[in-house]
C-alpha cells in the first residue's frame, strides 16, 4: 500500500496539534469522539467500537459509577481481559476523578490480595475469566483479609453465574438511569485535573513484592503523542495486539497513541499466531505490537503464505531483545517495510525511546533507540524530547561522562512521581532533581542512541570478571540454529558463578550443547563462555503477562535442575 514518508506524516500530526492541549484522559477522549465518531477505535473477533460508541459506554459506565457511591481519587481495581468494555470503564473511572488500578490477570491467591491492599483500592471490577483464570474463585478466598473493598462487580463470561457477593454488570449498568446528565458534568468538572494521578500501575516485581508506579493524565496523553510523532502515525492507522491492556505497552503504544490520529485498535483477549493471520487480513492492519516470543511464534506458522498480508508494513516489538535472524525472518515473510524496537518501562509511562523508520537491522538489534520526538509535548530544555538521560557509577550514584557505560537514569514530564504508599522505594529510585535509576546499564553513543547492555543487578562475576548477559545471548542469538537465547547467572564452586544458557531452537533445526558451547568460544572470552546449555520449547518459556521472559524465573529453572543434577537425578550433561 501507498504510505507517505515518514517527515510528510509528522509534518501532518506536528500541524493538526501546533500546541500542546493540556487535557485529561475524558477530555482527550470526548475531543476525538466529536472529531472522529464514526471511525472504528477497538475492533475485536467479534465486535467494532467506534470512537462514539467508547465514549458513550465510557458516560454510561461512569454515571453507575457515581450510584455506586465511588468518590474522587478512590482507587478503583480491574481485573479485566482485552475487550471494549475495559476500555470505556477505564475512561469512566477518570472521567469521575478516580484512580484506575489496573492489575495483571494472571495474579491469584497472596499475590492479588497483596495489591488490593497495597494498592488501598475500594472498589473491584472483573471478568469471571480473564488470563485463564476464574477470578471470582480467587477473589472469594481473599476478599475476608480486604476491610477496604467495598464492592464487586463481575462480568459474567462462563457459564456458571457468579456468587452473590459479585454484583452482575447488568445490576451495575442498570444504576446508571439513576443519575442525570448534570450531575456526570459536575463531577467531570470537578475532576479535569490533568496532573493528578489517573493510574497506579504494578510493575511486575522480579525481585520483591510489586510497586504501584503513579501516572498522571498528562503523562499518558504526552507519552502517547509522542510515539504517534515518532513512528509517523499516518491518519486512520490500524494496529493489531494481543498484548494486555493491564500494562502500559498496549494502553499507550497503542489505544491513545492511535486517538491522536483516529487510529483503530485491534485486540484479543489472548495471543494466538493462527488468529493473528486471520485479524491482520479481515481488518486491514497496518501494524503490529509484540514482544519477541510472539513474533518468533508467528513467523515460524506455516500459514502465513495462504493468508493476504498486504496491508501491515509496520512493526513494533520491545520488551525484550531479538536476533538479527528474527527481524530478517519477519521483514522477508510479512514484508515489513517499517520495523522499530523501544525502550521505556512502567516508571517512564511507557517508551521513552525508538529507533528510527528507516534504519537498519544491526541497529534495530544493537540499540534501543532515540529519545522520541515530542512535537507539542516536549519541553524546550529537553530539546523538544520529554525526557533527558544521562549514565551514572552504578555503585555510587556519580555521573558519568557522555559515551561512557554505566547505569541509565532519566527525567521529564512523563517519568512518575514514585511508588505509590512506598516512600523509600521511591527516595531510592529518584534524586531531588528527578533523575530515576532504571537499574539498566547502558550508554549513549554519538549518534544519541541508546545501547541497552542488561539489567545491573542481572551482571554476574566469574573470577572477579563481569559478565553481562545480554553479551552472551547476542552471541547465541547469531547461531543459525537458534530462534532465541536468553543467559543467567547461578552460583559455581569453582568460579563463583557462571553463565547458563536457555535456548530455543528454529522449527527443523538440531543442535547440540557442544555446537553452542564452540559456537561462544569463537566469539566470547573464554570466562564469558556459558557452563550449561539447555534447550526449551517455546512453551516452557516463563513469560509475564506481556510477554516478557522472567529472567529470575529462569534462574529458578537453573538453580533446580543443578540441584537435581548434584543429587544424581539429571540426564547426560551433553543434551542439558
Amino acid at each position: 500500500m501507498s504510505v507517505l514518508s515518514a517527515q510528510e506524516r509528522r509534518e501532518a500530526l506536528a500541524a493538526r496539534y501546533p500546541e500542546w492541549p493540556k487535557r485529561t484522559l475524558p477530555e482527550h477522549f470526548r475531543e476525538q469522539a466529536k472529531r472522529y465518531g464514526t471511525r472504528p477505535a477497538v475492533m475485536t473477533e467479534e465486535r467494532v467500537f467506534t470512537y462514539a460508541d467508547i465514549w458513550d459506554g465510557a458516560a454510561r459506565y461512569a454515571k453507575a459509577l457515581l450510584r455506586l457511591g465511588v468518590a474522587r481519587r478512590d482507587h478503583v481495581a480491574m481485573i479485566m481481559a482485552n475487550e471494549p468494555e475495559t476500555v470505556s470503564l477505564m475512561i469512566a473511572i477518570w472521567q469521575i476523578g478516580a484512580v484506575c488500578v489496573p492489575i495483571n490477570t494472571m495474579l491469584r491467591g497472596e499475590e492479588l490480595k497483596y495489591v488490593l491492599r497495597q494498592s488501598d483500592s475500594r472498589w473491584l471490577f472483573l471478568h469471571q475469566l480473564a488470563g485463564g483464570v476464574q477470578h471470582t474463585e480467587s477473589v472469594m478466598k481473599i476478599c475476608g483479609d480486604l476491610p477496604k473493598l467495598q464492592r464487586m462487580v463481575c462480568i459474567q463470561n462462563t457459564d456458571k453465574a457468579p456468587e452473590d457477593l459479585f454484583l452482575p454488570w447488568n445490576d451495575f449498568l442498570a444504576l446508571q438511569h439513576e443519575v442525570s446528565d448534570e450531575a456526570l458534568e459536575e463531577r467531570a468538572a470537578a475532576s479535569r485535573y490533568p496532573d493528578e494521578v489517573a493510574d497506579i500501575i504494578y510493575t511486575s516485581g522480579s525481585t520483591g513484592q510489586p510497586k504501584g508506579v503513579m501516572l498522571t493524565h498528562d503523562m499518558f496523553l504526552r507519552c502517547a503523542f509522542a510515539t504517534a510523532m515518532s513512528r509517523g502515525f499516518e491518519d486512520g492507522r490500524r494496529i493489531f495486539t494481543a498484548l494486555p491492556l493491564y500494562h502500559v505497552f498496549a494502553l499507550v503504544e497503542g489505544i491513545l497513541a492511535l486517538s491522536f490520529v483516529g487510529g483503530a485498535h485491534v485486540m484479543v483477549p489472548g495471543f494466538s499466531p493462527l488468529q493473528t493471520l486471520q485479524i491482520i487480513e479481515r481488518y486491514q492492519v497496518n501494524d503490529m505490537l509484540c514482544v519477541p516470543s510472539m513474533l518468533v511464534a508467528l513467523i515460524n506458522h506455516p500459514e502465513v503464505p495462504n493468508y493476504d498480508l498486504r496491508s501491515l508494513y509496520a512493526l513494533m516489538c520491545a520488551a525484550a531483545p531479538a536476533p538479527v535472524s528474527v527481524w530478517q525472518r519477519a521483514i522477508d515473510i510479512l514484508k515489513l517495510t517499517e520495523i522499530c524496537t523501544g525502550y521505556g518501562g512502567t516508571e517512564v509511562t511507557a517508551s521513552t525511546a525508538h529507533t528510527e523508520i528507516g534504519d537498519a537491522i544491526e541497529t534495530v538489534v544493537t540499540r534501543v533507540g532515540r529519545i522520541k520526538p515530542g512535537g507539542a509535548s516536549g519541553m524546550a530544555e529537553f530539546s523538544g524530547a520529554n525526557v533527558q538521560y544521562k549514565t551514572v557509577d552504578p555503585a555510587t550514584g556519580e555521573d558519568l561522562p557522555v559515551g561512557a557505560v554505566g547505569e541509565l537514569t532519566v527525567r521529564g514530564n512523563i517519568v512518575t512521581r514514585g511508588y505509590y504508599n512506598k516512600p523509600e522505594e521511591t527516595f531510592a529510585a529518584i534524586d531531588k532533581d528527578g533523575w530515576f535509576r532504571t537499574g539498566d546499564l547502558g550508554r549513549l553513543d554519538e549518534r544519541g542512541y541508546i545501547e541497552l547492555l542488561g539489567r545491573s543487578k542481572e551482571q554476574y562475576k566469574i573470577s572477579g570478571e563481569n559478565v553481562s548477559p545480554k553479551e552472551v545471548e547476542d552471541v547465541i542469538n547469531k547461531h543459525p540454529a537458534v530462534a532465541q537465547a536468553y543467559v543467567v547467572g547461578v552460583k559455581d564452586p569453582a568460579t563463583v558463578e557462571t553463565g547458563a544458557a536457555f535456548v530455543e531452537l528454529r522449527p527443523g533445526h538440531a543442535c547440540t550443547r557442544t555446537e553452542i558451547l564452540e559456537y561462544c568460544r569463537e566469539h566470547l572470552a573464554k570466562f564469558k563462555v556459558p557452563r550449561h546449555v539447555w534447550f526449551v520449547t517455546a512453551a516452557e518459556w516463563p513469560l509475564t503477562g506481556n510477554g516478557k521472559i522472567q529472567k529470575f524465573r529462569l534462574k529458578e529453572m537453573a538453580e533446580n535442575r543443578l540441584n537435581e543434577r548434584s543429587k544424581g537425578k539429571a540426564g547426560n550433561e551433553e543434551i542439558e
